[in-house]
């Protein structure tokens, strides 16, 4: 299992050149532009309360239960989530939550990923997603999944997820509520 250490935040693997690559992408971002106004790195608490906002403008889940979600992540236990930020010009403007399947090898969920609606359509979404697969893959993991609503309120996620390369690989019927389907995408990481 991989255990990530949120006060370097590094995977623990045996693999020291995986290790260096996790710690570039995570901790530094990907080398980017000058001119390039977004930004993907780890979520900081001064990030909450903008990114309650985006949370306030997706309806994803209740606001207010973002700051115990990324508490665990924020401090020093020894879990193993991953909590990434997308800032616009210094603002944080989305993020996304994944942790390791549990009983799996190397295999993660992507829990929740959510751009406030301002920002969407301009490549935050998938930055995000890439930034955190990358990660992942730096750190020798198998598979990302990601599970979703059939709904057709939430037509426009199922369409992100296939852009950026997920499959819909299972449906359960009325998982969420009657006639709201859950929809799990699913992504090898190479």
């Amino acid at each position: 299992m991989l255990r990530v250490d949120k006060s370097t935040f590094n995977l623990n693997f045996d693999d020291g050149h995986a290790r260096a690559r996790f710690v570039q992408i995570v901790q530094q971002g990907e080398p980017r532009k000058e001119d390039e106004p977004m930004n993907i790195r780890p979520t900081k608490h001064d990030d909450i309360p903008a990114l309650q906002q985006v949370l306030d403008g997706t309806e994803l889940f209740p606001s207010e239960m973002l700051p115990d979600m990324v508490a665990g992540f924020l401090g020093n236990d020894d879990g193993s989530e991953i909590w990434l930020t997308c800032e616009h010009d210094g603002q944080a403007v989305g993020f996304c939550y994944a942790v390791p399947e549990q009983l799996a090898d190397r295999a993660w969920n992507m829990l929740a990923i959510a751009v406030s609606p301002d920002h969407q359509g301009k490549g935050c979404g998938g930055g995000i997603a890439q930034h955190l697969e990358a990660a992942l893959t730096a750190g020798a993991q198998r598979i990302l999944i990601a599970d979703t609503s059939g709904t057709d309120d939430f037509a426009q996620t199922r369409a992100f997820y296939r852009k950026n390369g997920y499959t819909e690989e299972a449906r359960i019927r009325d998982f969420w509520a009657a006639g709201d389907d859950k929809v799990i995408f699913w992504k090898a990481l190479s």
